[in-house]
């Protein structure tokens, strides 16, 4: 066999093989024949030419879930006894300690719901040093909106809410505010989108606008979505629906009694 390096992904019941191989009449015919006599199904197949390996091609396979993980795991060791500068790096739950595995990362935007509900704090759950500890009307309100986030799935429309009296005059409170200081605290760039927002997304003062219409203004003129999320997600996690364009979002409002502070981002 030719130089091979693998990258195994193991997760929800499949595992994902990422292979690079080089191009030689048979060389992939060769390969999957393995596949075969271990009777492990693949459910897709994927190649591309590889950016590191000249002369390579990079195949991605998908072993369907009904696969016998034992035997996905033979074939491993297979691969690793064949030789011929054949390098294996494996990424599982068991072996993600290893100095030569590779941390798992979203591949496709739908990718994202395996992470997006892994948030480090808050959501339903509050810290005594939240102004809404205490208040178990609050505290049941957030979970309200920690559950929709936590059923949101990529494609979902994000659901509309009717908020309180109370939250709107909360969000007036800091609205107000914060439109005052615009003009002489905003960048340039802020103050030339904030009356877009005002004008398509129904920003007011009176008003807090709904998700699914900021999300729809933004794929529009930047190919951005939103997204809700329940809490505070790491910065990894965050940063990785950034590459697919997608901005993970609140729904919930400050408590009323301290507007003007919250110890979230």
């Amino acid at each position: 066999m030719e130089s091979y390096v693998a990258d195994i992904n193991s997760d929800a019941g499949r595992t994902t093989i990422v292979f690079t191989l080089r191009e030689k009449p048979g060389a992939l015919a060769e390969t999957l024949k393995i596949f075969q006599a271990h009777e492990v199904n693949l459910s897709h197949i994927e190649s591309r030419p590889s950016k590191t390996h000249a002369g390579c091609y990079e195949i991605l396979v998908e072993c369907g879930a009904e696969s016998d993980q034992q035997k996905i795991e033979d074939l491993i060791q297979i691969f690793k006894k064949r030789g011929d500068g054949l390098i294996v790096q494996d990424w599982s739950a068991a072996s993600k300690q290893n100095k030569d595995s590779i941390p798992w990362f979203p591949r496709r935007i739908a990718d994202i719901d395996q992470f997006a509900n892994r948030i480090l704090s808050y959501g339903a759950e509050l810290d005594a040093d939240h102004p809404g500890f205490k208040d178990a009307a609050y505290r049941e309100r957030r979970k309200f909106f920690a559950d929709i986030a936590f059923n949101h799935r990529h494609g979902d429309k994000i659901p509309r809410i009717e908020y309180t009296e109370q939250e709107i005059e909360t969000w007036r409170t800091v609205y107000n505010e914060l439109v005052s200081l615009y003009p002489t605290h905003a960048c340039k760039e802020f103050n030339y989108i904030f009356p877009l927002l005002q004008q398509n997304c129904g920003f007011r003062a009176d008003n807090i606008p709904q998700l699914q219409d900021v999300s729809d203004f933004l794929k529009d003129c930047t190919g951005f979505t939103l997204r809700p999320v329940a809490g505070l997600l790491s910065s990894r996690d965050f940063l990785a629906g950034l590459a697919f364009r997608v901005f993970h979002s609140t729904q919930y409002i400050r408590h009323q009694s301290a507007p003007m502070y919250t110890p979230e981002p």
